[in-house]
């Protein structure tokens, strides 16, 4: 017998079982500002309504360009011509470098005055950034890990504190909408977005998720240090069939409503006031065309109040590269009316004249452009842009304060993970001879990757000199006399190799620190997710000295390095640890902080073994095997824990009834530290093949040497469910199993 629950209630059982309480809420008008929004709405001009759903980049609104040679510059007829000719309501972006926080001030200042003073009803702009890991484009901000990073901490106290730190630093910069977080799920690693991602698996990336949007929106997204935070990309974006960015995900409804949507469902519960469409498509289907997934599943089934925005050019693109649409005016029909409330254009005002006509040819009804705007005006009025559309000038006071920059070198510490300490390698004595070398040895930019500065992350000179690289981080931490860098290669061509080689034969140990260079989005489509050749020669090389190697890897997502894995001694998958990452890497190396970092991907051995930990049966059905470098939620630490004594409290669970887990967890080494308890259930039946596990729950706990501690959890038939052959979650009766560490406790559900 199969047991079903109407949409509504199971979503809110379902995230509540996900770990989703009263604290927040899903966004939505209060009774005050839904009033004003009604009022204004009704004083507005069908002009001044589509100019509120026109995005457009500062670009367009710009006389120069900003570059590492030239200062950015607004033109004031330009920005005279959108705000009072097109009525423009939002505007985002840099171009293309990042600005002083003064001239942020200056800028949003100069957008504001025009929209409040000169014009007919004062409607404020909104003004959005991609601030993904800290205000990227604020200097001096403080830039955190990446999310694939973040996840891998399973802090949810640390992310929610890195949510209102970028929140206060981009408010305090005068922006009040940040595209991020990502929700979209990473469970295909040749995707050059992968390390934006909280990871592949749905349970952590909701909890991280919507962490992350707690802190940056708290219970108030006007208050002057939060902010309202955009989810990305809905949905099924980061699934590719080939790997490349903006290239079809072919994902049945079940699959993207077992994996895919429920991220978004968390978001949305979190209280996110906005969600940005996909840029690909879906089973064919170009996602800025689907009513189905933008309006039928959004709107109706996940109740979502909010704005709608449009990715970068994309309703064009319906015409010119989707070829849905025959004229750019249809494309436009189109978008809108699948559920498109706000087209960033962005460079014209093309939108805004096609809208225009059709609004009064009837193509679009004004009914539908009046519910756009709507939402539009009530994320403006619930920002508090009405009463203050204007930067607080105090607030640049903190702007990477010492408070901030710890909670940084912390989150970067707690991001890596140690993969590998053959011989308990590390850590190192800081009295030993130190050879570094390797291509992300002496950089910022890999530790930061993209969305960091400028677009690609990839201008090394602009990055801050008072940061550290891995290896000025080492020079400091054991004294210049004791470290010798040879770079050895680049990421593409041999520099000195023989050279390296030769230094290596002449210290102790060597620091081996290889990976990607900075990139975002298409920039970074591999056709090969092996490292490239010249660094596996570099490493090969380096490992036939017979120095032990510690093998560092700074990458956006997991290169194959199963040929050189064995030559190393010890591996730190460090991936995108942001600006504190070289100190990080430091004091783990040399034993100021031990690791606790737990992959929040799996990390493939090979180029087409691309499985997921929540692996089918048919995929460990032999000649199949589950065979990955290093497994999702897998990282060691410098000191051992114990699992015993898994409890249940039952072993047949009702199912109106909630099941209690507990296991003792003992810190078996001689230094104090943290370890991740993870919690997985295995349904053994199901009549769609079940996963072989799934993450339904975890704890971080500080351990002294010789401490054990309980740790509990429980779950409830919700924690159970699952999408099944009618596309609907259902719960099915039956024997599961309960897998904490290498311990496991069978129940049956009745």
């Amino acid at each position: 017998m199969k047991y079903f629950f109407s949409l509504s209630c199971l979503i809110i059982i379902y995230l509540t079982a996900l770990g989703f309480n009263n604290e927040t809420k899903k966004f939505d008008a209060s009774p005050v500002v839904a009033e004003k929004v009604k009022s204004l709405l009704s004083e507005m001009t069908l002009e001044e309504k589509v100019g509120q759903m026109t995005l457009i980049t500062i670009e367009a609104v710009s006389e120069q360009q900003g570059t590492k040679d030239q200062h950015h510059v607004l033109d004031d007829k330009k920005l005279e011509e959108a705000i009072k000719k097109y009525q423009v309501g939002s505007i985002i972006n840099v171009f293309d470098v990042s600005h002083e926080i003064d001239y942020w001030h200056e800028i949003i200042n100069k957008i504001q005055n025009f929209a409040v003073n000169e014009t007919r009803l004062k409607i404020p702009v909104l003004y959005g950034i991609d601030a993904i890991h800290g205000a990227t484009y604020t200097k001096g901000s403080t830039l955190f890990p990446q999310g694939i990073n973040m996840a891998a901490t399973w802090n949810r106290k640390l992310v929610e504190k890195i949510g209102e730190i970028t929140s206060y630093e981009t408010r305090a910069s005068g922006i009040t909408w940040n595209f991020y977080p990502v929700m979209d799920i990473g469970r295909q690693p040749l995707w050059p977005r992968l390390w934006e991602t909280y990871g592949e698996d749905v349970y952590l990336a909701s909890q991280i998720g919507s962490s992350y949007i707690k802190g940056a929106q708290g219970n108030n997204i006007g208050a002057p240090d939060k902010l309202a935070t955009c989810l990305k990309h809905y949905v099924g974006y980061s699934f590719p069939v080939n790997g490349r960015d903006r290239t079809p995900s072919w994902i049945s409804e079940r699959m993207l409503r077992e994996y895919f949507l429920p991220t978004f469902e968390a978001g949305i519960s979190a209280g996110a006031p906005s969600v940005m469409v996909n840029s690909g498509e879906v089973d064919g289907i170009p996602t800025h065309s689907d009513y189905h997934l933008l309006t039928e599943i959004l709107r109706g089934e996940l109740n979502f109040k909010g704005i709608v925005v449009s990715d970068w050019e994309d309703i064009k693109r319906l015409y010119t590269r989707d070829k849905i649409a025959e004229t750019p005016k249809e494309a436009v029909r189109i978008a809108v009316l699948a559920g498109v409330d706000m087209s960033m254009v962005p460079k014209d005002y093309s939108f805004y004249e096609y809208l225009l006509e059709l609004a009064k040819e009837g193509s679009v009804p004004i009914r539908r452009i009046d519910e756009a705007v709507t939402r539009i005006l009530t994320v403006k009025m619930e920002l508090g842009l009405f009463e203050n559309p204007f930067p607080d000038p105090e607030m640049k006071k903190k702007l990477a304060c010492d408070e901030f920059t710890n909670v940084n070198l912390n989150a970067a510490r707690e991001s890596i993970v140690l993969t590998k300490n053959e011989n308990n390698v590390l850590p190192l004595t800081k009295k030993v001879k130190v050879l570094v070398t390797g291509p992300t040895a002496n950089m910022l930019s890999v530790m930061n990757g993209g969305w960091t500065i400028t677009w690609q992350g990839n201008e090394e000179s602009l990055y801050p000199k008072e940061k550290n690289t891995v290896l000025e981080a080492i020079r400091e931490k054991i004294g210049l006399e004791n470290v010798s860098y040879v770079e050895g290669c680049s990421f593409d061509k041999d520099i000195n190799i023989v050279d390296a080689v030769k230094e290596a034969k002449g210290n102790d140990v060597v620091v081996l620190c290889l990976g990607e260079p900075a990139y975002c989005e298409g920039e970074g489509n591999i056709t090969d997710l092996t490292l490239n050749s010249v660094q596996l020669e570099l490493a090969k090389r380096i490992m036939a000295t017979g120095k032990p190697v510690v093998l560092v890897m700074l990458e956006g997502r997991p290169r194959i390095i199963s040929s050189i894995v064995d030559g190393a001694g010890a591996v730190l998958t460090a991936f995108l640890p942001g600006m504190e990452g070289g100190n990080a890497l430091a004091d783990i190396i040399f034993g100021d902080y031990s690791p606790v970092g737990k992959l929040s991907v799996t990390y493939p051995k090979y180029t087409n073994g691309n499985t997921t930990y929540d692996y089918k049966p048919i995929e460990s059905f032999e000649p199949n095997v589950y065979d990955p470098q290093w497994a999702f939620g897998y990282g060691l630490s410098y000191t051992t824990f114990g699992y015993s004594n898994l409890k249940i409290d039952k072993a047949e669970m009702k199912e109106d009834e909630e099941l209690s887990i507990s296991v003792d967890v003992t810190n078996t080494g001689n230094i104090a530290s943290e370890e991740v308890v993870q919690l997985y259930l295995s349904d053994l039946y199901g009549s769609v093949s079940r996963p072989n596990k799934q993450l339904k729950g975890f704890d971080r706990i500080s351990l002294n040497p010789g401490e054990t501690k309980t740790v509990s959890f429980k779950i409830n038939k919700e924690h159970l469910s699952f999408i099944g052959r009618e596309n609907k979650r259902i719960v099915e009766p039956g024997e599961f199993e309960v897998t904490v560490n290498t311990l496991k406790e069978k129940f049956v559900l009745k």
